[in-house]
């Protein structure tokens, strides 16, 4: 009786899985694709920039827009930025320190500060800007990252970067 009730499940399971397979072929459930979303931008003639936007949340729960972007100018030169944007008046960046960005093996890269390129009036003090083209070969897409962010009051901002992320930023850079 019980080899009965085994088979009897082994073709139901047999059946449910060939119905879920031709559903999904034939586009009846939809599967989520993984396609990055990079936005692309003609800036002036001949100039695009190339970015990947995502909001990631700090150790107090408060949310920053990150930016990655590549900006390939006409004469042939490019760069590779990230911004990172906080709400105003919550906290100030210190744009005298640099980002570090370190990974789960101990590895940790520093990215110089450009917000000064940013405004003509100077830095904004929730918004930073970061120099990451020397560090692209460096970045592994299959490992996380934490960014550290420095701030004014002297304590700094951690940010957690999946690998998904570090993945769209190649991606952005390749461009």
């Amino acid at each position: 009786m019980s080899c009965q009730i085994r088979q009897f499940f082994s073709w139901l399971l047999l059946i449910s899985a060939i119905a879920i397979f031709a559903l999904i072929g034939f586009g009846v459930i939809d599967t989520p694709s993984a396609s990055a979303a990079i936005r692309q931008l003609e800036e002036a003639p001949n100039q695009m920039v190339y970015q990947s936007r995502q909001s990631l949340k700090d150790q107090h729960g408060n949310t920053w827009q990150t930016v990655a972007f590549k900006r390939s100018r006409p004469d042939g030169n490019s760069s590779f930025e990230l911004r990172i944007v906080g709400f105003p008046n919550l906290v100030a960046i210190d744009h005298a320190q640099p980002l570090t960005l370190s990974n789960s093996l101990g590895k940790t890269l520093t990215a110089i500060d450009t917000s000064s390129n940013i405004f003509k009036e100077g830095a904004q003090a929730n918004v930073g800007q970061y120099d990451l083209q020397p560090l692209l070969s460096e970045l592994q897409a299959e490992i996380p990252l934490k960014i550290s962010l420095s701030t004014l009051k002297g304590d700094a901002i951690s940010l957690s970067v999946p690998p998904a992320l570090v993945a769209e930023w190649q991606t952005v850079a390749n461009y």
